[in-house]
């Protein structure tokens, strides 16, 4: 295995690291807002349940290694540029909190890396919308249905029951839901740089056209985003548990179950779905079913915003990195040290204003446009 190949591979376990903690607000924003669980004991939760979650499926997987753009066409430095594509927007979207999502940046890096090296050509685009924009668009509606459903349904049903009582059961399911979900973003999103990693070894033979995942590859991705998401990602966190709207333990147990079914069920079918929207549609969701719910639109509006522009913006960034890469031997040392630059820098600012585990339930100021849910939807 060459040089490059393992710079790539570390490259694709990095992605995995910042997808992790990331995404680590889709298992545990809910449950960590209502006081489920405590934020530390959530995030390494998740984590254990992220790398058992990864041993479940290779279906998504096999999807980006073979679906998404011709192996045959590309090389590594491609991959490459298109990981650190990804990887920069992961990180600018977590600077200012933003439930982005990981897979479009992964699929938007690639895409615009394959683009700028082998042309439209190398692309699949019936992958693409099938597998990709179509459950973009569908699987945030389709959670948030649910939700809002399940939601209406369980405040109905306890409507004559003891708060303090309800409050308290709901809490405890939400241990078990809040789990179900992060088992599933392990199964959905480790496949995805499993999938990159095996597409790298198929463009310089390792592994011949079609190949599943080999077992060291779904360990090491395994851990990495359990890794990543026992970091916890506090920033996103307390976007998605405290600014969509003021989440009770009813509504994050319907989230997080309304969310678990939507990810297993296309993890089985092969759709790599991005877990941030259907969760994100899942509160929100759950905030319209519940009544006298109070819902800020204006942050659901700018969470619409970063995922309509992740991929067109990772496919931009991938694009520059993949051509830079692909510009004689020098060029992923090159690219590798702007990556470094960059990620220090967004680091060094996120430092002015921390947010930890200590911090992450502290109030925060209300958007100025807040309405009623029943009302606006």
């Amino acid at each position: 295995m060459s040089m490059l190949v393992i710079a790539v591979v570390l490259t694709a376990l990095l992605f995995d690291f910042t997808n992790g903690f990331h995404d680590t607000a889709n298992a545990m924003a809910t449950s960590i807002a209502t006081g489920a669980l405590r934020p530390r004991v959530a995030v390494l939760l998740a984590g254990v349940l992220n790398l058992l979650g990864a041993f479940l499926s290779v279906q998504v997987a096999l999807t980006i290694s073979s679906g998404l753009v011709d192996e045959a066409r590309i090389t590594p430095q491609v991959i490459f540029g298109g990981l650190v594509g990804a990887i920069l927007w992961n990180l600018l979207t977590w600077l200012v909190g933003l439930p982005s999502s990981s897979s479009h940046a992964l699929f938007g890096g690639l895409i615009g890396a394959t683009w700028v090296f082998a042309g439209s050509g190398a692309i699949h685009f019936s992958t693409v919308v099938g597998k990709v924009l179509v459950p973009l668009a569908l699987s945030p509606i389709v959670a948030g249905l649910a939700a809002l459903g399940a939601t209406a349904v369980a405040y109905r049903i306890t409507a004559r029951s003891g708060r303090r009582g309800v409050t308290r059961g709901f809490r405890a399911a939400q241990v078990v839901s809040a789990s179900m979900v992060a088992l599933a973003h392990g199964t959905n999103d480790a496949q995805k740089t499993m999938g990159v990693i095996t597409l790298t070894l198929i463009t310089v033979g390792l592994l011949p056209a079609h190949a599943a995942p080999p077992l060291w590859v779904v360990v090491l991705c395994g851990l990495a985003i359990a890794a990543g998401t026992a970091t916890g990602g506090w920033r996103i966190i307390r976007t998605l548990g405290h600014r969509i709207s003021d989440i009770e333990s009813t509504q994050g147990f319907a989230a997080e179950t309304a969310s678990t079914a939507v990810i297993l069920s296309s993890a089985h079918l092969g759709f790599a779905l991005s877990t941030t929207q259907v969760t994100t549609g899942a509160v929100l969701g759950s905030a319209a079913g519940r009544p006298r719910s109070t819902v800020r639109w204006r942050v659901a509006a700018e969470m619409v915003v970063a995922w309509l522009l992740t991929l067109p913006a990772a496919a931009a960034l991938g694009a520059l990195a993949g051509w830079a890469a692909s510009a004689g031997t020098a060029g992923p040392v090159l690219v590798a040290v702007v990556l470094a630059v960059l990620a220090g820098v967004i680091y060094r600012i996120s430092r002015r204003r921390p947010v930890t585990a200590a911090t992450v339930n502290d109030a925060q100021p209300v958007p100025a446009v807040a309405t009623p849910a029943h009302a606006a939807a």
